[in-house]
């Protein structure tokens, strides 16, 4: 039998249901590489006793109906699970454990998985390098001096240095596709209000979306299914019907219509981007679809609208973060005192910066010309994306405008940083489920992603289409362990 950490999750759950291995097997495999992986800093609690009670308990009694028979995972820190710390990577939470579980992860555990750990990522989600965390930075696997992008940069680096099958992260303005790109593997935003916002730490509401990320489209597609569902306990989950998305993947896509923004052609894009575009697009058409050029005239003003509207709805969310109910408070000669020092000594810089933006756009006078304004910006976006998908069923960009940078290069040039997430923002302010695949790797076999858009609730029209064309890259990551020697 192959390596166990080589086996796809979709290798895993089949093998635990024809008896060939044990949960135990599984857990105890993953826990001895994740406690080899201190260089990497990806976790930030440790769950590992636990989880091999828990893989024995299955293992007496395995019930083989789950869709997640006795899988151990990490997940992002921003989830809440019951009776294990959860601190969304702040100080301000460096103590916090919620006697509550987040309804995607308990959706995990009602399907057989186990947890194995939390994973370190930008704190409050805030950032898109795993630099902002109060745990340190966390390092890619693909390099010593990369980061794995963020703010899901702990669940990119564990995952692509097979310290869990999958994982899960949260997705704001491309905080899963990102990172997923950076570390070469697969990350799905899906549709807004697809998975439940219960239980998550909360950044943007409105923007917010879990997502599975995972070693191919066949396990994404296996995690979304699990994930998803409606939730009474979030005013904004949707009740649909939701597919079986991994039976039902396929991989003929021929006659569908890929749209091709010209907008997304920006200043400052690699010439290796382009061409990884342009592979894509060949892949699509050899796949039997056919390609369309759109225009989405206002995705300019995406970053900027996003930058107003992301900052004051988290200077809302975070205004509970006050010392006095739960988590970390400082001394002070009186209540004010104590609110202003745990505020300042509790948050990063980064957090501090968008509670500052975000009180400012909120605030008298200036509201209407910037956060008002935001919205409206937003709702052409979503109007644009509107007016495309009733020419196309899906549009291809790249994923990122690069390949992951150096640990240090743009932490202190928070506009670069922004810039980022340039492909991947006008997804969330438009509320739609987009895809992010390896796809290739640049000069220095830096992996490299392709981004596919779908209509709203249409996760299994891109799980299709990048089934397809992950058939047609055959893309293999390739990391040295570094980390371990």
């Amino acid at each position: 039998m192959a390596n166990l950490i080589d086996l796809t999750l979709s290798d895993l759950v089949n093998k635990v249901k024809s008896k060939e291995i044990s949960s135990k097997e599984i857990t105890s495999t993953y826990i001895d590489r994740s406690k080899q992986s201190k260089k990497l800093n990806a976790y930030v609690e440790e769950t590992f006793d636990r989880a091999l009670k828990s893989s024995e308990k299955f293992d007496t009694k395995p019930d083989f109906k789950k869709k997640l028979p006795g899988i151990p995972l990490a997940v992002k820190d921003l989830f809440c699970t019951k009776n294990v710390k959860t601190t969304a990577s702040s100080k301000i939470l460096e103590n916090f454990i919620p006697s509550y579980e987040s309804t995607v992860t308990e959706n995990l555990w009602n399907e057989g998985a186990i947890l194995i750990g939390k994973l370190n990522c930008d704190e409050f989600a805030m950032g898109s390098s795993n630099e902002t965390s109060h745990f340190g930075n966390v390092i890619s696997p693909i390099d010593d001096n990369l980061v794995p992008g963020g703010s899901s940069g702990g669940s990119a680096s564990a995952l692509a240095a097979k310290l869990t099958p999958a994982t899960i992260g949260t997705d704001t303005g491309g905080s899963i596709r990102q990172p997923a790109s950076f570390t070469g593997i697969v990350g799905l935003k899906p549709t807004y209000g697809s998975c439940s916002r219960y239980g998550i730490v909360a950044f943007a509401s409105s923007l917010d979306q879990a997502g599975p990320m995972t070693r191919d489209v066949k396990d994404c597609a296996l995690m979304l299914e699990v994930m998803s569902s409606f939730d009474p306990k979030d005013s904004t989950s949707i009740n649909f019907k939701r597919p079986n998305y991994s039976s039902n993947l396929n991989i003929n896509i021929k006659g569908k219509k890929i749209g091709i923004p010209k907008e997304y052609r920006v200043d400052g894009m690699t010439s290796e981007i382009e061409k990884l575009w342009e592979k894509g697009k060949n892949y699509l058409k050899d796949c039997g679809a056919e390609i369309i050029d759109i225009s989405l005239p206002h995705t300019n003003y995406a970053l900027p609208a996003y930058y107003i509207v992301a900052p004051a709805e988290a200077s809302s969310n975070l205004a509970r973060y006050d010392g006095v109910k739960y988590g970390f408070r400082a001394d002070g000669e009186n209540l004010i005192d104590m609110y202003e020092k745990t505020r300042s000594q509790g948050f990063g810089d980064e957090v501090k910066r968008r509670i500052m933006i975000g009180t400012y756009v909120l605030s008298s006078g200036y509201y209407d010309a910037y956060y008002l304004k935001a919205q409206k910006v937003r709702k052409l976006i979503k109007n644009d994306f509107d007016n495309a998908f009733n020419k196309v069923d899906a549009i291809l960009t790249p994923s990122t405008p690069s390949s992951a940078f150096k640990i240090g290069d743009k932490k202190d040039d928070p506009v670069s940083m922004y810039l980022n997430d340039i492909f991947t923002v006008p997804v969330n302010l438009a509320g739609l489920p987009g895809i992010s695949i390896p796809a290739g790797l640049d000069k220095n076999n830096y992996p490299l992603g392709l981004q596919i858009i779908g209509k709203p609730f249409d996760e299994q029209g891109i799980l299709d289409i990048a089934y397809s064309m992950e058939e047609k890259i055959n893309f293999k990551l390739k990391t040295n362990d570094w980390w371990i020697k």
